[in-house]
C-alpha cells in the first residue's frame, strides 16, 4: 500500500509540472508581443521599396519627302544586234583572222576564204567587158559608115536599121559584161567575210581547210552580239498595264510609249540599283498565254560589264511625285497579320498605329497610312514599353541612308517627231 501511494505521489507530482508550464512562459510571450509593437510604431519601419523609373525611348516624328514609286520587274539583258555570220560565196576556208570570245570592230576581218577561183572568175569578166566594149566600137564604126552611105543613097534603109540595132546590142553587151564583172568583184570580195557590227565574237563553228556554202543553207561560221548600248528585256502584268494607263490618263505620269521613262538595275550579287538607263519600247499586246506584257529597256555599257543574258532586277519610275511619309523599318513591328508602330502620345502614354507599309526608299520604309506628320513614333527602345505604359522620351533621328555612288540619273526625254508621241499607253 506504500508503494501504490508513492507512485500516485509522484504521477499528481508530474502532472502539476505540466500544468504549470505554460505559466513559466507567459513573460515571454509578453516580450515578444511587446517588441512586435515597438517594431509597428512609425519611426522604425522600414521604407517601402521605391517604384521601378520610366522607360526610356528614343522619338522621332516621320520625315516627310517627296518621292516616286518604283515598280520592280525581273528581266534578263539583251543584245542590241545580234548576227549570224554566214558566207556569201562557197570554197574553203584559208584563214580564221579572231580569237574566240574577242571583242571586234565593225568590218574586222574575221574569215578568207580561198580567192583564187574568185580571182580567176574576174579576170574571165574583165576580159569579157574589154571583147564586148570592142564589139561595140566596131558597131559604132559600121553604124557611122552605114549613115553616109544612106546619104548618098547607096545603102538602103533597111541596112542602115540593122547597123543601128548592131550598135544598141554591142553597148548592151557592154553593160551586161560590166554587170558580171561587178558580181565578180563582189564574190571576190565576199571571200574576206568581216564583222557586220561591232561587239563580242563568238566561237568558230569551222577550222581553216572546211569546205563552207552560200547555197541552198549558208554555213554559219560564228555569230557577233553588240554590247554597247546593251537592252534589258522584261515583262509586266496587266495589273501593271492598268495601273499605267490609268495614271497616263491622269497626267501623273506618262507612258513609256511618249518619254523615255527612267530605269534602275541591280544584278544578282548586287544590293544597290547601280545601273541606269530608260525605257525605249513597249509591245503593242498582251500576250494570251501569260498575261503579260513586254518592255525593254536601254542601258549604257561603255565597259562591256553587261553581257547578253545576265540576269538582273529592274526598277521603272511607277508615278509622279508626291510627298510620303517615311520611318526606319527598325520602328515598325509585327502584330499578328498587322504591321505596327509604338508612338508617344501628347499625355505620356505609349500608342499603337496600325500601318499600311510602300516601299523602301533611301533605307526608310514609306507609310501610305496609319501615321500623321505629327506622331512621335518610337525609334528606338520600342522593346522596354508596351501600349498603355508611361515612357520617358527622347530626341530621335530619322534620316535618309547616303546613296550609293553610280552613274548619273537618265532624264527623260520626249519623244521624236514622228514617233508615237500621241498614243498613250503601258509604262
Amino acid at each position: 500500500m506504500a508503494a501504490q501511494a508513492d507512485d500516485t505521489a509522484r504521477r499528481d507530482s508530474r502532472w502539476g509540472e505540466l500544468l504549470y508550464w505554460p505559466r513559466r512562459l507567459w513573460p515571454l510571450a509578453l516580450a515578444l508581443v511587446a517588441l512586435f509593437a515597438v517594431a509597428m510604431l512609425p519611426g522604425c519601419r522600414k521604407p517601402a521599396p521605391a517604384a521601378p523609373p520610366q522607360p526610356s525611348v528614343a522619338v522621332a516624328r516621320p520625315l516627310v519627302k517627296e518621292i516616286v514609286d518604283w515598280d520592280e520587274f525581273v528581266g534578263r539583258f539583251e543584245a542590241v544586234d545580234e548576227v549570224d555570220v554566214r558566207p556569201q560565196v562557197s570554197g574553203y576556208i584559208q584563214s580564221i583572222n579572231f580569237r574566240d570570245g574577242q571583242v571586234v570592230r565593225k568590218g574586222q576581218l574575221l574569215f578568207v576564204i580561198d580567192p583564187r577561183p574568185f580571182q580567176a572568175a574576174l579576170a574571165q569578166a574583165k576580159a569579157d567587158v574589154a571583147q564586148a566594149q570592142a564589139a561595140a566600137a566596131n558597131a559604132k564604126v559600121e553604124l557611122d559608115r552605114a549613115q553616109s552611105l544612106l546619104k548618098n543613097g547607096w545603102v538602103s534603109r533597111s541596112v542602115y536599121d540593122a547597123r543601128i540595132a548592131t550598135a544598141q546590142s554591142a553597148d548592151a553587151a557592154v553593160e551586161a559584161a560590166k554587170a558580171t564583172e561587178q558580181a565578180r568583184a563582189l564574190d571576190l570580195g565576199f571571200t574576206r567575210v568581216t564583222s557586220p557590227i561591232a561587239g563580242r565574237v563568238s566561237d568558230r563553228r569551222v577550222s581553216v581547210g572546211n569546205l563552207v556554202g552560200a547555197e541552198p543553207s549558208p554555213t554559219l561560221l560564228t555569230t557577233v552580239v553588240s554590247l554597247d548600248p546593251i537592252r534589258f528585256g522584261f515583262t509586266g502584268s496587266e495589273s501593271v498595264y492598268l495601273k499605267y494607263q490609268r495614271a497616263n490618263q491622269a497626267g501623273t505620269r506618262i507612258s513609256s510609249r511618249t518619254i523615255a521613262n527612267p530605269v534602275e538595275i541591280r544584278l544578282q550579287d548586287e544590293t544597290v540599283y547601280r545601273w541606269r538607263g530608260h525605257m525605249d519600247f513597249v509591245d503593242n499586246a498582251i500576250d494570251l498565254g501569260s498575261g503579260t506584257i513586254r518592255g525593254r529597256a536601254v542601258v549604257n555599257n561603255p565597259d562591256l560589264f553587261l553581257t547578253p543574258g545576265m540576269y538582273g532586277s529592274l526598277r521603272l519610275l511607277g508615278s509622279g511625285a508626291y510627298p510620303a511619309l517615311m520611318i526606319p523599318d527598325t520602328a515598325i513591328q509585327t502584330d499578328q497579320a498587322d504591321k505596327i508602330a509604338l508612338v508617344v502620345e501628347p499625355d505620356g502614354k505609349v500608342g499603337q498605329r496600325k500601318l499600311e507599309l510602300g516601299p523602301v526608299i533611301d533605307g526608310l520604309r514609306v507609310v501610305r497610312s496609319g501615321l500623321s506628320e505629327t506622331d512621335r513614333v518610337i525609334v528606338d527602345g520600342a522593346q522596354r514599353v508596351r501600349p498603355g505604359q508611361t515612357a520617358k522620351t527622347t530626341a530621335g533621328v530619322i534620316k535618309p541612308a547616303p546613296q550609293a555612288a553610280g552613274p548619273p540619273p537618265v532624264l527623260t526625254q520626249p519623244a521624236s517627231a514622228g514617233s508615237v508621241a500621241g498614243t498613250r499607253g503601258y509604262r
